[in-house]
């Protein structure tokens, strides 16, 4: 082996392949981007177009707290995966609880919301076409925070019955994606419904 290419093999790192739970995370967020998408940019094309009441402008309350909620969850299940790669199984099972709780609260806010503008406001998913759009977005997207929050509450019972270790911070990581992708996939959600829809 030559000089240079024995100076070139010490500076440049070995490319390893990404983990297969990476790959697949990765390509699933990819699939559930596509599926978002396409109920934006109906969501978009549908603004205005109802020939009944009640319009966005009517119902819609603008829900803060609950977005703050969910977007700080990002930070806690991000220390939480730290913590664990630390081997600090308890701060991770702090920071992991946390997690579940704001994401909760969030779906509860989400959840108040619809009970609000279907029994008071008289919005249902059949009323309108924005009733039928907005029901499907946002109901997509609450869909995906269910499926993230029973995910967090398996890892929270694991957790709790100590079978949690430093080992697996590369699984929890893994799930983390698609925990920051729902975060992620709010603020669009929001940015739609709630500015650009009113």
């Amino acid at each position: 082996m030559s000089s240079v290419a024995l100076a070139r093999s010490s500076i440049e790192p070995e490319w390893v392949l990404p983990s297969r739970g990476r790959v697949g995370m990765i390509t699933l967020i990819a699939a559930e981007i596509a599926i978002f998408t396409i109920f934006v940019v109906a969501y978009i094309f549908y603004i205005g177009k109802s020939l009944s009441g009640p319009m966005s402008k009517d119902v819609l309350e603008t829900p803060i707290f609950n977005t703050i909620c969910l977007l700080s969850s990002s930070l806690t299940i991000h220390l939480a995966v730290r913590a664990l790669r630390n081997a600090k199984v308890g701060a991770f099972g702090l920071w992991w609880f946390a997690t579940l709780i704001l994401g909760s609260v969030f779906l509860v806010g989400t959840g108040r919301e619809w009970h609000r503008m279907i029994y008071e406001k008289g919005l249902t998913i059949s009323t309108n076409l924005f009733g039928t759009t907005y029901y499907s977005l946002v109901g997509l997207h609450a869909f995906h925070v269910t499926v993230g929050l029973i995910a967090i509450s398996v890892v929270t019972t694991f957790t709790l019955l100590k079978k949690v270790k430093p080992e697996h911070s590369e699984r929890v990581d893994v799930f983390s994606l698609y925990w920051h992708f729902v975060d992620g996939v709010w603020v669009i959600v929001f940015t739609v419904v709630y500015i650009i829809g009113r």
